[in-house]
């Protein structure tokens, strides 16, 4: 009998139906980019608000596409954290009513430890531990030590801005559209990544595992529109691409810089990746080479596991088999994955 999976911790309703053996019988996602284009950003009361209108038809769907009944549901998990706090109670209160109508167990789960198990659902038996983990998303830049599948040991992460939150910037300073991950990567196609001497802050530093965007993100600024210019003219179509393909590129090496640190510091031979930035396909491609390079197995989703979805919580599977679950007193802990690493 499979579990029902329930993800609301940002801007995403969605819903998964997984098997004990983590085959994924449907994953459904409700996207909110629409509602939150029009301020470059996640609104956290509009986001709540949507969740609270779709979360009953993503899940109703989810089951239908799995071809099973609620009563065919042997459990409910949930992503109770880290998140947007109204986000993340709209997807636990429902998870609560159904698993109580149901009598089942509810299992909350760990949005980040969930975006590295989505290396599980795709590479299966590659995915060994301990490795090193990397998500990269809009709201998280972190890496950890992964000492089995909920046990993460936080090494160091962003200071400021995650990469994601910088792309979206980013986007904006250039007059581009949301989400600006894939803003960024469309225009930078066919610009030239070294037209322009962007910083890498952080990454020449051996001593730390930690990463910043901010500086990154206000020299994209000043290239665009320089100090003392109130008006600037929009850049031409291949100035455009050339700031796109720097500023990505930036982000990419600061990002590698940390990933071979953190290889070298554990002496893991295998790099698990996760989030919506790592959807980024020259990210992708930077990774595939290091790890050819080093010899390191670097695995990484494919792109529709990346983004925020329920598939994930394929990950509730390893603390039910230990018969391990929550009541319905268990409640949401928003906050950051340096938060999140310390709950194993």
């Amino acid at each position: 009998m499979p579990l029902l999976a329930i993800e609301t911790t940002c801007d995403e309703t969605a819903a998964a139906v997984i098997g004990r053996d983590r085959t994924v019988l449907s994953s459904v996602v409700a996207s909110q980019e629409a509602l939150h284009a029009r301020w470059r950003g996640v609104v956290p009361e509009i986001a709540s608000r949507a969740h609270v209108e779709r979360i009953i038809p993503v899940v109703d769907e989810a089951l239908s596409r799995a071809g099973i009944g609620r009563g065919d549901v042997i459990a409910v998990a949930v992503a109770t954290s880290p998140g947007l706090v109204g986000s993340l109670l709209v997807g636990l209160s429902a998870a609560k009513a159904i698993a109580a109508v149901l009598g089942v167990p509810v299992v909350g789960y760990d949005h980040v430890a969930a975006h590295l198990y989505a290396c599980r659902l795709a590479h299966g038996s590659r995915l060994r531990y301990p490795c090193v983990g990397l998500v990269a998303s809009g709201g998280h830049t972190s890496l950890f030590h992964v000492r089995g599948p909920v046990d993460l040991v936080r090494l160091g992460g962003t200071i400021d801005d995650a990469a994601g939150e910088a792309f979206d910037k980013a986007a904006s300073l250039l007059g581009l559209g949301y989400p600006g991950g894939p803003e960024i990567e469309r225009v930078a196609v066919g610009g030239n990544p070294r037209a322009h001497r962007l910083p890498r802050p952080l990454a020449a530093d051996r001593d730390r595992l930690d990463l910043s965007f901010s500086g990154l993100k206000t020299a994209l600024r000043y290239l665009v529109r320089p100090p003392g210019t109130a008006d600037a003219p929009p850049p031409t179509d291949r100035a455009l691409a050339d700031l796109a393909a720097s500023f990505q590129q930036a982000v990419v090496d600061s990002i590698l810089a940390k990933v071979a640190l953190a290889v070298d510091k554990t002496g893991c031979d295998v790099v698990a990746v996760g989030g919506g930035v790592a959807a980024n396909t020259l990210l992708r491609e930077t990774l595939d080479a290091f790890g050819r390079d080093r010899g390191v197995t670097v695995l990484v989703p494919p792109k529709s596991l990346c983004t925020d979805n329920a598939a994930m919580g394929a990950i509730a599977w390893e603390r039910l088999e230990r018969g391990d679950a929550d009541g319905l007193t268990l409640d949401v802990k928003p906050g950051t994955d340096r938060a999140a690493a310390n709950r194993r």
